[in-house]
């Protein structure tokens, strides 16, 4: 496998939220652990700033306007979440271009097989026009859509195992066939929505998969999930390109949720993603979401990153069928993946 690929930039730092969760000690943590492993042998890249059109493809132009205003103004309190400062906005561009970036590389002439875009504010609650639970663009949407018109992707999908589900994107592209969301998320939680009836509308019905687990869940249902369902349904989807929203915060040290997954859950569901980018041909972004325990969020990135790199595919995790799991692929056979009830 070519060499892969991490976009990162310091304008990640200069987006100050103070004492919030989502701040600047979250990049520091993860470039720490990164740098010391040599960063896994990515190559490093600094992002470039979204262009103003590659987020108006997805985002009302109102909606850049105010960001860029209020963080002209001296930033503030967009809601009692998400907070904004003068350097926000710059970081928000440079995440939501390294998305973009890290596509190019994916499906442009170099065809990198895996690439990571490591940047703050995180972007899966982002609606079109409404920045929350501490997003202001929805960087991963942006990345999917830069797929679909810069580079002829017909199909892209999404899985967000961010314990809060990731309800912009969902919305973005509820009501579309050409990128299919799938989603393992806590409920109830913020923001209060993802249930397994939400299944997507119009043409885009089936295209959205809910999978919300209850507080508790640890290794034996999220990665049962991702083996026994969400690979199965990426199998018959067949994308051109594999996104992961990647957020730590179902982790059992996390203290904004109540999940428990381990260190070696999160390797065992990395190991289950690359398999399935392996097993379709197909090459695997990953965009950083949550993730407020500094030690689990630099852990986790960095088992994500080794495993997802790895020039050898990793061992094919051996995940026992959970229950839930089960009913799952059921319901999803019975009413729009017919193709997952041959197991």
């Amino acid at each position: 496998m070519s060499t892969p690929v991490l976009l990162r930039h310091p304008s990640s730092l200069e987006h100050d939220t103070g004492a919030h969760p989502e701040s600047p000690r979250r990049i520091v943590a993860i470039e720490r652990a990164l740098r010391q492993r040599d960063w896994l042998g990515y190559d490093l890249r600094l992002s470039e700033p979204a262009s103003r059109a590659s987020i108006e493809a997805l985002h009302p132009p109102r909606h850049i306007d105010r960001i860029e205003a209020l963080c002209a103004r001296g930033g503030g309190m967009i809601d009692m979440d998400t907070i904004v400062s003068p350097g926000s906005c710059v970081a928000a561009y440079h995440a939501a271009g390294g998305a973009a970036q890290m596509v190019d590389a994916l499906l442009g002439e170099e065809r990198a097989g895996v690439a990571a875009s490591l940047h703050r504010p995180p972007g899966h609650h982002a609606e079109a026009a409404k920045a929350m639970g501490f997003c202001l663009f929805n960087n991963v949407a942006i990345a999917a859509q830069h797929a679909l018109d810069a580079h002829g992707a017909q199909r892209v999908m999404v899985f967000d195992w961010d314990v809060h589900h990731g309800n912009g994107t969902n919305a973005l592209f509820s009501e579309r066939d050409d990128v299919l969301f799938c989603s393992i998320h806590q409920s109830p939680l913020y923001p209060g929505t993802g249930p397994a009836s939400d299944a997507g509308r119009g043409a885009g019905e089936g295209y959205t998969v809910n999978l919300p687990v209850p507080g508790g869940s640890g290794d034996a249902l999220w990665c049962s999930l991702v083996e026994h369902v969400v690979r199965p349904v990426g199998r018959a989807y067949r994308p051109a390109l594999l996104l992961l929203s990647a957020g730590y915060d179902a982790h059992a040290d996390d203290p904004l949720a109540g999940c428990v997954v381990s260190d070696d859950g999160y390797r065992a569901m990395a190991a289950s993603v690359r398999a399935l980018a392996d097993e379709l041909g197909v090459p695997l972004g990953i965009v950083l979401e949550g993730g407020y325990d500094l030690g689990a969020l630099s852990r986790g990135v960095t088992l994500t990153l080794e495993t997802a790199g790895a020039g050898e595919p990793p061992p094919p995790p051996e995940i026992e069928v959970h229950p839930a799991a089960e009913r799952a692929v059921m319901r999803l056979a019975e009413s729009y993946w017919p193709a997952l009830a041959g197991g």
